[in-house]
């Protein structure tokens, strides 16, 4: 009738479905042989249909067995399914098992009042209908608690809070209480009852009640089969319910009088019906018991194995423990030495017999013992410590390092009782660590510091780290060229070359040197010497590149001085043997032109020749200029009025439509120079000014004191450190472009048209300027204008003014950040330096672009100091003003090679701004950003 009951594993005692017939899932083995019991209880209720009303005689110790075997079959019921409640605590499972109790009860009732039972007319004061009332109001609420299980079970209601004793003990108050109050309406009210049975028949009205009680147990049948899923007692609940169709229709409907066929059989159907769960419980219960009794058995083998393991294991780890190469160590939560292996003996020189009983600190230095205590503090509430490195002392006073992992010992009952440390040497270890360290370190630095780019890739070129000189060689940062192959840098016709010195490198050629060009950020090509080697084991080139621009700047410079001073000794000496010849030329006209006075045709033709050898002498004069061989006159010139008298001679030259602005500085010092000679550099300097500006323009004539440093004399050769007379003129013309400014001062060099100069005028200015012992600086962008500076030693001889003095020894620095934006690497790199110097912070940015992606990355600029030139669609002005939309607080210093009111003049700055012009001291560049960051 029921499933038979395997042998649970011990995995599943916890999983209650796995358990109990309430929770178990219906199998179709459970559904077939409930289909079985139902189907064979039809077949015989349909044999006794045509038989039920036959009469049969009156058997009363019938009635007494059937109902005393009904009520101890309920109430057993009813007490296994309050004590699955008890553990499951289902609601639906309590009024199930309270309708169990409740049929129990109305057996005991029914069988009392049962007429010629126990007395004629029954006990209780029953009545001739109080037995019929019974068995309706038994037969109708048992399916009404069926009803309410089948709706409850497997709902998130159906679980019961609280003391389930107090809910069985209040379900059996209530049920007898519901029982007790039947029992009272069916005796002691039994005349106000309808009558349900006359003269031993069913009346009408018993019909129509029996039909009601019927259609309930039909529909808990129904409920029963439409709530899933169906559990093992659901489907013998649907067995009992069939088998209470059947008692009703025999012993109620389809008979016709008490003791005929029908209320025999009826009642033999209720009793089965009481009896199929009371069976399925019990050989449920018997399948618990068999398994409880497999359970202990395993578990006694379990214990038995368990031990032996257990003393196995304490074997092999007593083993382990003494064959360790780390020191094992136990002890009290007071520090007491309990366990000593043989590795704690070879470390710490103590044996087992001199440190077990004696305190931790025995291995313990004196500066550390504090930490003890700390540590058994946190071991005794449970936490492990793993990995603490510390230092310990052994017996003969030597001090190691160790390792110590430390965990908890745990008695029986789960209580700390101690510590067990694992103590490991690592003073080797940590002394070969410092040393890899400090190597490491050093390479690091070497490798930050290093003004040589350094460059590591795999075998095809891939960039695996790159040095943070990049920077300033190349302008790119490190992480953006880590992860790119090296060939997206190289100049493309160095590809080959560099991939020859690569594949060279990988067939064992150690090291390498070799030139290659790279391309920098702003699309530069910069020339870099490298030295490169494979390591075969790392699979990896390693090139160190030393920039070679600087060093080929100051050739080419060299070459150029060279050149100059080459090209100065072929016209000084061609126009020195060209002025002996000019000599003879004019010393002799003066005879021819007496002799053929009267002979106007060859007077013209003298003239002629004496118009052509003045011509030759002033080009020889400017030919010894150049070579610095002329003979000069230099006097203290007093260069503020000699600039006005240039100005005066310049208005009627240059004409209406040239603006010319003298701009003197108000204490100029007096320069030591050739006046004509000076007078007529400025003036060829104006003509060429003049004719760089067809459609009319501004000049303007500037004077100031200046000082050139050691600095820039680093990279101008032939300038002397010292205090200088400044002569500038400065255009807005159509200015020079980059690839001629090397040759302006060459002679007989002219961009003009043929006719309209020698290409002298430049050469003399440079010749006269360099034999004064003076520099000449030209600075010019295409399209801006073009700014010719002349220094002139002044004529006191000064080197240095007391208030320079005291500005130069009292220079101001900060910690702010300065934003330095040059287009030229060189001088952005030395401008960098003398910021850094002062103690600032510096970043880089090569042209408008980059610096407003600085500004937009959100990092912290104080100055934003920016060329007024540069290359782009953005100059020095506009990047301000694009900056200061971002940034309105931003605090902006511009510098250039054109002075400051040149460029106010040229209309690229507003009147007012700061400019430190070009070139410039360390203590003016101070002052200036002090000035700028306090505006």
């Amino acid at each position: 009738m029921a499933r038979s009951l395997p042998f649970w594993p011990e995995d599943d005692m916890g999983d209650e479905r796995n358990i109990f017939l309430s929770t178990m899932k219906a199998t179709r083995s459970d559904r077939m042989s409930a289909l079985a019991v139902v189907g064979v209880s039809a077949v015989l209720f349909a044999c006794a249909v045509p038989f039920a009303g036959v009469p049969l005689a009156p058997v009363p110790a019938f009635v007494a067995s059937y109902q005393s075997a009904l009520a101890v079959n309920d109430l057993i019921t009813a007490v296994l399914l309050f004590s699955q409640f008890a553990i499951l605590r289902s609601r639906g499972l309590l009024l199930l098992a309270s309708g169990y109790l409740f049929t129990a009860m109305a057996a005991i009732v029914h069988a009392v009042t049962f007429p010629g039972l126990f007395a004629p007319g029954g006990l209780l004061g029953a009545g001739t209908q109080t037995t019929v009332w019974l068995y309706m109001v038994w037969h109708g609420v048992f399916p009404l608690l069926v009803l309410g299980y089948a709706l409850l079970k497997a709902t998130d209601n159906d679980k019961v809070r609280g003391s389930a004793g107090a809910a069985v003990v209040t379900s059996i108050v209530m049920v007898s209480a519901v029982m007790a109050a039947f029992a009272w309406l069916v005796t002691a009210q039994h005349d106000r009852l309808p009558i349900l049975l006359s003269g031993g028949h069913y009346t009408p009205i018993m019909l129509g009640v029996v039909s009601t009680v019927w259609c309930l147990s039909f529909a808990a049948l129904m409920v029963l089969w439409l709530r899933r899923p169906h559990f093992v007692l659901d489907i013998w609940l649907m067995v009992v319910m069939s088998a209470w169709l059947f008692d009703i229709a025999l012993s109620a409907i389809l008979n016709v009088a008490r003791f005929d066929l029908g209320f025999y059989l009826g009642r033999i159907y209720s009793l089965c019906a009481a009896s199929f769960v009371l069976a399925v419980l019990l050989i449920d219960n018997v399948g618990l018991q068999a398994k409880l009794a497999r359970l202990l058995g395993t578990s006694r083998r379990e214990i038995v194995s368990e031990r032996n393991l257990r003393t196995e294991r304490e074997r092999l780890f007593s083993a382990v423990v003494e064959s360790s190469n780390d020191a094992i160590i136990t002890k009290l939560l007071d520090g007491t030495i309990s366990g000593w292996n043989g590795a704690a003996e070879r470390l710490f020189g103590f044996t087992a017999a001199e440190a077990v009983g004696k305190s931790i600190n025995i291995i313990v230095p004196p500066n550390k013992r504090a930490e003890i205590g700390n540590i058994l503090e946190r071991v005794g509430g449970g936490e492990r410590i793993e990995h603490y490195e510390t230092s310990r002392v052994c017996k003969d006073g030597r001090t190691v390092d160790v390792s110590l992992s430390i965990s908890p010992i745990r008695s029986a009952s789960g209580k700390i009782i101690g510590a067990s440390k694992i103590a490991r040497d690592i003073t080797e270890s940590k002394r070969t660590e410092q040393a890899l360290s400090q190597e490491m370190e050093e390479r690091r630095r070497i490798f930050e510091s290093s003004n040589d780019l350094i460059l590591v890739s795999d075998s095809v070129g891939n960039l695996i780290q790159v040095s943070p000189s990049v920077t300033e060689i190349l302008g790119y940062q490190p992480s953006e060229m880590v992860g790119h192959n090296a060939i997206q840098f190289i100049h493309p016709d160095d590809l080959e070359s560099t991939r020859i010195e690569m594949r060279a490198g990988r067939r064992g050629q150690s090291k390498r040197n070799f030139e290659t060009r790279y391309i920098s950020k702003d699309g530069k090509s910069v020339a870099l010497n490298w030295t490169g080697t494979w390591s075969e084991p790392v699979r990896r080139h390693f090139f160190i590149g030393r920039d070679l621009t600087e060093k080929q700047a100051a050739e080419a410079q060299f070459r150029h001085a060279q050149k100059m001073d080459a090209v100065g000794q072929l016209t000084g000496g061609v126009a020195h043997d060209f002025n002996n010849i000019l000599t003879v030329i004019t010393g002799t006209i003066g005879i021819l032109e007496e002799a053929v006075a009267d002979q106007p045709q060859l007077a013209a033709v003298a003239k002629l020749i004496d118009e052509a050898a003045e011509r030759g002498a002033n080009l020889t004069k400017h030919l010894l200029a150049f070579a610095r061989k002329q003979p000069l006159q230099p006097v203290e010139v007093d260069v503020n009025a000699l600039v006005l008298e240039a100005a005066k001679l310049l208005h009627p030259t240059l004409g209406e439509h040239i603006e010319i602005t003298p701009l003197l500085a108000e204490h100029a010092w007096s320069a030591l120079a050739d006046p004509n000679q000076l007078t007529t550099a400025i003036l060829n300097l104006a003509i060429n000014a003049r004719d760089a500006m067809p459609n009319g323009g501004k000049l303007a004539l500037e004077t100031s004191n200046v000082f050139l440093d050691e600095n820039y004399a680093s990279s101008h050769s032939e300038v002397t450190p010292g205090n200088y007379v400044m002569i500038a003129v400065s255009d807005t013309g159509t200015g020079i472009p980059p690839a001629l400014l090397e040759r302006v001062f060459e002679p007989f060099f002219t961009t003009k048209e043929v006719g309209r100069g020698t290409g002298l005028g430049l050469s003399m200015v440079f010749g006269f300027v360099k034999q004064s012992g003076g520099h000449v600086k030209i600075y010019s962008e295409e399209g801006h204008g073009t700014s010719v500076k002349i220094y002139l030693p002044p004529a006191t001889g000064l080197q240095q003014t007391a208030a320079e003095a005291a500005v130069s020894a009292n220079i101001e620095g900060g910690k702010e950040t300065v934003l330095v934006v040059e287009d030229d690497a060189l001088v952005r790199r030395y401008v960098m330096t003398q910021i850094e110097s002062l103690g600032y912070t510096t970043l880089e940015a090569a042209n408008a672009s980059d610096a407003l992606r600085i500004i937009d990355d959100g990092l912290a600029v104080d100055l934003l100091f920016t060329d007024v030139i540069m290359p782009g669609t953005m100059n020095g002005r506009q990047l301000v003003d694009e900056a200061l939309k971002r940034r309105p607080h931003l605090k902006t210093l511009y510098t250039s090679g054109y002075t400051e009111n040149a460029i106010v003049h040229h209309g690229r700055l507003d009147s007012g701004v700061l400019l430190l012009a070009k070139p410039y001291r360390k203590s003016e560049l101070a002052r200036m950003i002090r000035l700028a960051l306090a505006s």
